[in-house]
């Protein structure tokens, strides 16, 4: 059975690298392509892929909130993340996405093909770097219905971080996240009080260390 791969990385040659591994193995194809988190989540509800491979760091909507989309409006599409980021804690926040599997693009030509088939088996793929036992303990404690430590921020609160530090205006804000302006001005204030922070080259530098967006 062909699986059927939607692509989505805002770099258009870093898809054209991942779309040529992926199409060089029999029974994969890509079906879309998509340059950022937003277009990703549409793209899956409109053509129902049974993968989404996603760049974790992407403008709009990172790769990690599209994943949490798609689980939500397109709860049959498999996700998988691509990452430059050697780090446990995308790949736990990717777990929590509902992510099968985190993949290394360092490691693309060795990993992508064999996480993709992972995720069709509901499998999870781990990458070299990551210790069996702790995720093995993670998601022990997930099915256990034990609490997770959460994120510092809240998903609302980070989308509002990453489109701060991309340059956008209070008022771009609002209309782009369908809320009035003080919504969002309130929402600043409290980022800036959690993470002790001050100004707007403060919570850039947070989000690029938090991979909502690349330095």
């Amino acid at each position: 059975m062909t699986i059927r791969i939607l692509l989505a990385d805002d770099h258009a040659l870093v898809r054209t690298g991942i779309r040529r591994i992926l199409e060089s193995e029999p029974g994969l194809t890509v079906m879309a392509e998509a340059a950022d988190g937003a277009e990703a989540v549409q793209l899956a509800r409109t053509h129902q892929p049974d993968l989404a491979v996603l760049d974790v760091s992407m403008p709009t909507m990172t790769g990690l909130q599209a994943a949490l989309e798609i689980s939500r409006r397109a709860s049959s599409v498999r996700t998988l993340m691509l990452s430059m980021h050697d780090n446990e804690q995308y790949f736990f926040s990717a777990l929590q996405a509902g992510a099968c599997g985190y993949v290394l693009k360092s490691a693309a030509d060795e990993d992508l093909v064999a996480a993709c088939r992972s995720a069709m088996r509901d499998e999870p793929f781990l990458y070299a770097g990551v210790a069996g036992t702790l995720v093995r303990d993670f998601l022990d404690r997930m099915r256990r219905g034990e609490r997770i430590p959460r994120a510092v921020l809240t998903e609302r609160e980070d989308q509002i971080v990453k489109l701060i530090a991309e340059g956008h205006s209070s008022k771009e804000i609002a209309q782009k996240l369908v809320i009035s302006v003080k919504t969002v001005e309130r929402h600043r204030a409290n980022v800036l009080a959690k993470l002790g922070m001050r100004d707007r080259t403060e919570l850039t530098r947070y989000a690029i260390r938090a991979g909502l967006i690349e330095p």
